[in-house]
This record gives C-alpha cells, structure tokens and sequence, in this order.
C-alpha cells in the first residue's frame, strides 16, 4: 500500500489551501470547485453497475495561467495524506509552463485524515474515478482545452491516473479521454489484465530506493501498457527514496501499512478482481481482500521511509515539467 507525503513537509500551513485569498508562489489564485464523483465499492461496480454507486462531492481548486484560453490542464490527485501544500508547488511549476493545473482533495468530504494505515476507507476504483470526474467537469468549461485534460497523481495518486487511464474505466464513467497521466512513485499492485490506454500518453518516475512502492512491480506495469500499444515508459532514479520531489529529511514512517514483493491483484475487463492465487474473476472482491491476501501470505510489513533526497527534487520537476510541455503541445480545438 502506498503513503504520498512526511508528516513533516518542508512548507507549512496546509488549511491555507482552502482559504479564498490562497495563491501559488507564482501569485496565481485558484477557484474552489465542487465536482460530483462516486464511491465504488470496487472497478467491477465502476464498470458494470455505475448506476448502483454511491454519489460523493470532491473538492477541488482550479488555477488557470493568465491569458487567452482554452488552456489545457493537469488533475493532480495526492497520496495516502491527502492535499497538501506540497501539491500546489506541483500546481505552480505546471502553470508556469502555461497549462492550467485542478488539484483535487479526495479526503475532506469523506471523512477521511490519512490512509496510511488503513488504504480500504474508500477503494482505489474510487480514487481512479474522482479522476474521470474531474475530467468531466472541466471538459465543459470554456477556459478549459477538452481535447487536452491529462492527470498527474502521486503514490495512491499515481495508482489514480493509471487506473483513469484504462480503456475500460473511462468507457464506463463517460469523462473525455486524458492525453496523459504521469505517475510519480505509484502502487501497482492493482493493474488490468488488458492494461490498454488507447492514445493516452504514460509516463511513470519511482526511486529505486522505494520501499513504499515496488519499482519492480511499476516497471512491469508500464511495460504491459506499452506492449498494449501505448506510448508509455518509465525512469527508475538513482538513490532515491518514496516521494524523492519533497525537500524534507528521510523518515521513517512506523506505522505505515505495506505490503513489498505481494503478487499483483489483477483486474478483469469488467472490473472484476481476480486474486493472485486464483484465475477466476470474482465481482464480489474488494480491495481489502487483495490486501488480506498479502498480510495473511506474509508480505505484510510495518514501517517504510519517505523524502530524503533534496538534491533529486530538481530531477522530478525537469521531468514533470519536460513530459507536460511534450504532451500538451497540441493543437489547440
């Protein structure tokens, strides 16, 4: 299982966000958004029985650069922590390269503080799905390029924007289909059994050093999506640590939740789980069944460390920065 951010970030005062006066450090100010999503019990009711999910309101706060729009923008979906100061620096290096950037918080109107210990307080095919929603909402704005509206998530975030990704689950919520995803340091613990994306863009970055998530598991990951037919790849980065673009001293997390060297819990086409054990979809699976699986087989592991690794945050952002201006250098609709 997958944590986003320290305790500890190196900036300060994250409720600042959710005030009306807030600004990046470039001086944009964002608009508070409300956007109607969903809570999935799992993909399988995603895909095969939307109609039976529960509705759930996300909030969100959409920068826009200064200038004639439409502009395309980048979903960025937070980890296991939730929204923190940390993303609207993220928000503030893609709106300087002149694309709008929605920061999404899935935690606040569910109720949730933190799913570092606990993942299964509301299902990865739900975080996946705030980030179609959110795709959705934008498409219809005038401001907003719906012809290029990519996301970008980290740790579970970056789960997120692959799953968004999938053929199957975009089909089923309706939202356009993203231009890119760009997954920082992701759990891949979940994938598709046909991990086709269609022409959405994949890039993923993860330390080696990672002991969140298994840069081993994500590098098979983006290989089946780019065998699929995809544009997709991915860079492991010397030395570094979970979270590596955070400026902050490594920590270790005790009581974090992970589950290193479990085999992957694939996803049949019609959002099915299928355990590892097992070749049998079974639309009754959960999440916490997968995760069941790994503790009761032994991969369950306390503890795991973040950040550490301030002379790599310039390697993320030069990254970050160079896959947005590739992919969204488009023409406009």
């Amino acid at each position: 299982m997958t944590d986003d951010g320290a305790i500890h970030d190196d900036l300060t005062d994250d409720d600042a966000i959710y005030e009306d006066g807030f600004r990046l450090a470039n001086g944009l100010a964002g608009e508070a958004l409300i956007i109607g999503s969903a809570n999935p019990r799992n993909f399988h009711q995603a895909i095969s029985d939307p109609v039976a999910m529960e509705c759930q309101d996300l909030w969100a706060k959409l920068f826009v650069p200064e200038g004639p729009g439409p502009f395309p923008v980048v979903i960025v979906a937070p980890g296991s922590l939730g929204l923190q100061q940390h993303h609207m620096a993220i928000a503030a290096a893609i709106t300087d390269i002149g694309v709008a950037a929605c920061t999404v918080d899935p935690f606040r109107t569910r109720g949730v503080v933190s799913t570092v210990v606990r993942q299964v307080q509301f299902s990865f095919a739900a975080s996946a799905w705030d980030v179609l929603a959110a795709a959705e909402l934008l498409a219809g704005r005038d401001d907003i390029d719906p012809a290029r509206i990519g996301a970008q998530g980290h740790s579970r975030g970056g789960s997120a924007v692959l799953n968004a990704a999938s053929v199957h689950l975009a089909a089923a919520s309706g939202a356009p289909k993203l231009i890119g995803v760009y997954a920082a340091y992701p759990w891949s613990g979940q994938q598709f059994l046909d991990p086709s994306v269609g022409p959405t863009r994949v890039r993923a970055i993860i330390g080696e050093r990672d002991d969140w998530c298994p840069p081993v598991q994500v590098q098979a990951h983006i290989q089946a999506i780019r065998a699929a037919g995809a544009d997709a790849t991915v860079r492991i980065v010397a030395g570094a640590n979970h979270s590596f673009d955070r400026t902050t001293p490594l920590e270790f997390i005790a009581d974090a939740s992970v589950t290193p060297g479990a085999p992957t819990y694939y996803i049949a086409d019609d959002g099915a789980f299928i355990l590892p054990t097992s070749d049998a979809p079974d639309p009754g699976l959960v999440d916490r069944d997968g995760f069941l699986y790994a503790i009761e087989a032994g991969f369950g592991v306390r503890g795991a460390h973040i950040s550490g690794n301030p002379e790599l945050v310039s390697v993320f952002y030069d990254d970050m920065t160079e896959f947005w201006t590739k992919t969204m250098a488009t023409t406009k609709t």
